[in-house]
């Protein structure tokens, strides 16, 4: 049997910030391009590049460190866009488990979400003068928060935009300050410079995209268009993704939404430098070949492509006082990088 539906698979369960992708189909705006897609959830998030690697799944979501190591072990995918940009990542913890700092993780429990967390750890022992045996992983998938709340790991790699917040609105309902959930960030620790390892992509299967280069830029028009309302009209726009999602209908899913706002990629771009950084990374934590070529491409995207920051090392300082802003006072603001 043939069929014209696009398959698209989510990073994981649906998630606040899969907003842009659910109202584009309730909105009509796929439809509009003359499209018909399947969004699909994995029931396991390391599943997602082989899925669509093999063929099985058209499209999806992919962290950028993943897509760059799907490929180089064989799955062809390409990235063909942005949706969030370089959401704060780290080693989520307790301020009560008495960890202040890298070493301080030694005879710990850590959760990581798939095999690259694992090997990320791993890597960061080295600069800290430990080796992976002074830690027990922990395979905890996306359920970071809940397997702290439970007692089940000490610490646990997730972002700060979902996980903390889960752990932060914990607290919240035990009468403790939201400031005792931490985040150890992965870009300091490891000197990376940006949290662009961690930004979340539309990755393609490349078979898929050579036979329907239209389709997929069809895709895009579509995401954007529900993009630019999410970012014009929040509030409105995440009441009728719960119309579509009740399940997200909730106080915490709503903060979830807000912290995630300021990451919404608008241009939808991948970042040339981002890319540049995190091939370069990967390739430190050999799981690139150092000839490796990152795959991506920005020919899907039809509107205008924005400068590049200057300093992104100051964009991300002024990130991280924004979502402190954030958290304190939730709201809907966007980060002004005038003068970046």
């Amino acid at each position: 049997m043939s069929t014209n539906k696009i398959t698209f698979c989510l990073n994981w369960q649906a998630a606040p910030y899969h907003a842009p992708i659910y109202l584009a189909q309730k909105l009509g705006y796929f439809k509009d391009e003359g499209l018909d897609i399947a969004i699909l959830e994995p029931g396991n998030p390391s599943d997602v590049t082989e899925l669509i690697g093999s063929g099985k799944v058209d499209m999806g979501l992919k962290a950028m460190i993943h897509t760059l190591a799907a490929k180089a072990r064989g799955f062809p995918v390409t990235s063909v866009g942005s949706l969030l940009d370089e959401p704060f990542t780290g080693i989520l913890y307790l301020e009560s488990s008495g960890i202040t700092d890298f070493q301080s993780l030694k005879g710990k429990r850590i959760g990581y979400v798939g095999e690259f967390g694992k090997i990320q750890l791993d890597e960061l022992t080295k600069h800290y003068g430990m080796t992976p045996d002074d830690y027990t992983a922990v395979r905890s998938g996306m359920n970071v928060a809940r397997e702290i709340i439970n007692g089940n790991i000490d610490a646990g790699i997730g972002i700060e935009c979902v996980q903390q917040v889960e752990l932060e609105e914990y607290l919240r309902s035990q009468g403790k300050d939201v400031d005792g959930a931490k985040m150890l960030r992965i870009d300091k620790l490891a000197e990376l410079g940006c949290c662009c390892f961690c930004t979340v992509l539309y990755i393609v299967n490349d078979k898929f995209l050579a036979a329907n280069p239209d389709k997929v830029r069809k895709f895009m028009s579509a995401v954007k268009r529900a993009t630019d309302y999410v970012i014009q009209k929040p509030a409105e726009a995440y009441a009728d993704f719960i119309e579509i999602k009740p399940l997200m209908g909730t106080p915490l899913n709503y903060k979830i939404f807000q912290r995630s706002y300021a990451y919404f990629s608008e241009s939808l771009y991948n970042v040339h430098r981002d890319w540049n950084k995190v091939n370069a990374y990967g390739k430190r934590l050999m799981v690139l070949p150092e000839d490796f070529k990152a795959n991506y491409t920005n020919e899907y995207l039809s509107w205008p492509e924005p400068k590049e920051v200057s300093d992104p090392l100051e964009a991300q300082r002024r990130m991280n006082i924004h979502q402190e802003q954030c958290k304190c006072n939730p709201s809907f603001k966007r980060l002004a990088l005038t003068g970046l």
